[in-house]
């Protein structure tokens, strides 16, 4: 068990990753604030969890907190293009509908600093998850659920309903859940 001697944030809208850290031991006091996660499909996906996660971060220093902060960014990525959040549900339908009998990458990264000794790391972690043929009243009932509303590429593995899209899984489930628990333990542990 990862003890550590400081408060613990999170700066986050999801309440997975809030679950998550629970799951580790990791009781984290939220932090919230609108962040536009502004990305070009083409854009490099690297590149692109790496940059959002540290301007949540630099949103996240201004509330002036002392201790461990933490901000995520998790992508879908089909064909070298990135996937967003949809925008609508017709929108949903088309990203669900696009992913549907294919492999996709799911990229996680995430900073943690140290406001008191000033260490900042990123990490990331990267899931190839490839989706079962779905059928077009299966992607619109679960869209009427509202569940793939707030979530890149429009599902969530770890949702009643969108668990059943999956039909493998390579890397770390924990990442396309939204927070690859093993590598946040290990680098919160380089950071204390």
């Amino acid at each position: 068990m990862l003890k550590l001697n400081c408060d613990f944030y999170l700066a986050s809208q999801s309440p997975r990753r809030e679950k998550l850290l629970e799951q580790i031991g990791l009781k984290p006091k939220l932090l919230k604030f609108n962040f536009n996660e502004e990305f070009h499909t083409d854009d490099n996906p690297l590149q692109t969890v790496k940059r959002i996660a540290n301007h949540k971060m630099d949103f996240a220093l201004q509330e002036e907190k002392k201790g461990i902060i933490l901000t995520a960014d998790t992508i879908v990525v089909l064909n070298n293009k990135i996937i967003g959040k949809p925008n609508d549900k017709d929108d949903a339908f088309k990203i669900l509908n696009r992913l549907s009998h294919k492999t996709h990458l799911v990229y996680t990264g995430f900073v943690l600093y140290n406001t008191l000794t000033k260490k900042r790391i990123f990490n990331y972690s990267k899931s190839k998850v490839t989706f079962r043929k779905l059928q077009k009243n299966e992607i619109w009932d679960y869209i009427e659920s509202g569940s793939p509303m707030d979530k890149a590429g429009a599902y969530g593995i770890q949702d009643d309903y969108g668990a059943v899209f999956v039909e493998k899984i390579s890397g770390c489930y924990y990442n396309v859940v939204g927070l690859p628990l093993s590598k946040v333990f290990f680098t919160l542990s380089e950071i204390i």
